[in-house]
């Protein structure tokens, strides 16, 4: 993979270069930090790709302990971990944007060879880490200004088949707030998410949130790492059964709230608050303090994330609100 290879039975560590471009200037190539491990016994390949997002840490903390605990030699199947797979946005310390190219690498996949840095990096994932996995997880949090609430994605932009399998993942991952996300292209060729890529490409995947504000989150990176041994368990890569979410709380309503124009904002809630609708959430006003608006919970429902850091720029999310299905948990299994 990338040029790193594993013998059966081992571990190996080492990089995918992503050759440099016009766009990069001073900056050069990129070297993402990958590990392989491959079983002793057959079995599917899972990629876990981290660090989509530069200041999303915790996921990037979990892959660091994680990889030292597996042994090769009980391992049916391939692990292939993404360390770092926004390197640029990761070592500058940027939220949502790479520092070269200005892009979202989570909104240019599959990417392509002869594009901007972020499009070049898709590429390689798509190419290297993608193609060669039968199953995915994106592993996110909340970003360096996101306060977040744990949740994952399932999305459902594939095939029955694989949409049954992603939701199987969910529900092995183990947390149990779970966003039904209905609205992925399902074209290939416009993916534009790491997740979603794996899918149209038939390979069962989903994105997981867990932790947040930048920090090195304890708690975020122990719900990640629990959440991988979870799925290896249920794809019967490690023997034992997963500890599964007994009562999911399926998410099929939700709205990211963005702001109207640039400027501060000040939030007024917490994730996993309850609002009713027209709760206020927060107040943007402009430089000097004046209110340019209110925000206000567009629906009742749940604060699974919220900007909690006064910079905004026009267009960026402030706030997600979920709402839950009404219909019992039983009828989702």
């Amino acid at each position: 993979m990338g040029g790193v290879t594993a013998a059966k039975g081992t571990r190996t560590s080492g990089y995918i270069h992503v050759a440099a471009g016009p766009d990069d200037g001073a900056a050069g190539p990129v070297k993402i930090p990958v590990t392989v491990i491959h079983g002793a016994r057959p079995g599917p390949v899972l990629g876990l790709v981290a660090g989509t997002h530069g200041y999303e840490y915790s996921p990037v903390v979990a892959m660091q302990i994680f990889p030292r605990k597996v042994e090769p030699r009980e391992l049916s199947g391939t692990i292939i971990i993404v360390h770092v797979a926004n390197v640029p946005s990761f070592l500058k310390r940027t939220i949502y944007y790479s520092p070269v190219d200005g892009k979202n690498l989570n909104r240019v996949y599959p990417g392509r060879a002869e594009g901007t840095q972020s499009e070049r990096i898709a590429h390689a994932i798509t190419r290297e880490v993608i193609d060669k996995s039968d199953y995915l997880v994106d592993l996110h949090c909340g970003d360096g200004n996101e306060a977040l609430r744990p949740y994952s994605y399932w999305m459902t932009s594939g095939t029955p088949e694989v949409n049954e399998k992603s939701k199987e993942m969910a529900l092995a991952f183990g947390l149990d707030h779970i966003v039904i996300d209905t609205e992925r292209s399902p074209d290939p060729a416009r993916s534009v998410y790491t997740s979603n890529t794996a899918i149209t490409r038939g390979k069962p995947s989903i994105t997981t949130e867990t932790g947040g504000m930048g920090r090195v989150d304890t708690d975020g990176a122990d719900l990640a790492e629990a959440g991988v041994w979870n799925l290896l368990r249920h794809l019967q890569m490690l023997p034992g059964k997963p500890k599964r979410v007994e009562h999911p709380i399926w998410i099929d309503k939700y709205e990211v709230l963005r702001a109207p124009a640039t400027g501060t904002f000040h939030s007024r809630v917490q994730p996993g608050h309850s609002v009713a609708a027209g709760t206020l959430l927060g107040v943007l006003t402009d430089f000097f303090g004046e209110v340019l608006q209110e925000i206000r919970a567009p629906f009742a429902g749940e604060i699974l994330y919220v900007v909690q850091t006064p910079p905004v720029s026009q267009g960026e999310p402030l706030a997600m609100v979920g709402a839950a299905r009404k219909e019992t948990t039983d009828n989702q299994r």
